[in-house]
């Protein structure tokens, strides 16, 4: 593998890219605890916890992202992270606001959706028990 100064990074939520582009380097922090990746780093694959992302482009500008639990995976010159939420802020101060806002709207709308699924279900089983009753 030759050395670089970048590596490309795609930062992945289920049902869509919320980043992808090149970086001089990336802070992120894993279940075992925080660490920096430069290009040349060697390949691996780790879970992220909920925290704070931190890429640095290429043309110095550091990029804010607020994650939750992930994979992380490089290799070669290519670091492709999947993770489950995640929002990008303008800087560490607004990022909590950003935070906030976002997750809470998608746990109300998780809440909504596991409430009707609850009925869904209610109502099947009331379904099977008028099917047992016997008819006369």
């Amino acid at each position: 593998m030759s050395l670089a100064d970048t590596m490309q990074v795609a930062l992945r939520l289920p049902t869509r890219t919320l980043y992808e582009g090149t970086v001089k380097q990336l802070f992120a922090t894993a279940e075992n605890g925080a660490f920096g990746m430069l290009p040349n780093h060697v390949d691996f694959v780790t879970a992220l916890v909920p925290s704070v992302l931190v890429l640095t482009s290429a043309d110095g500008e550091e990029l804010f992202f607020g994650i939750d639990e992930g994979v992380l995976m490089k290799k070669g010159h290519r670091v492709d992270i999947a993770i489950r939420r995640g929002v990008q802020g303008e800087d560490l101060n607004s990022l909590n606001e950003t935070i906030q806002a976002a997750f809470i709207e998608v746990d109300e709308e998780e809440r909504v959706a596991r409430s009707a699924l609850s009925r869904l279900e209610a109502g099947i089983v009331r379904h099977f028990g008028d099917l047992r009753k016997p008819t006369v």
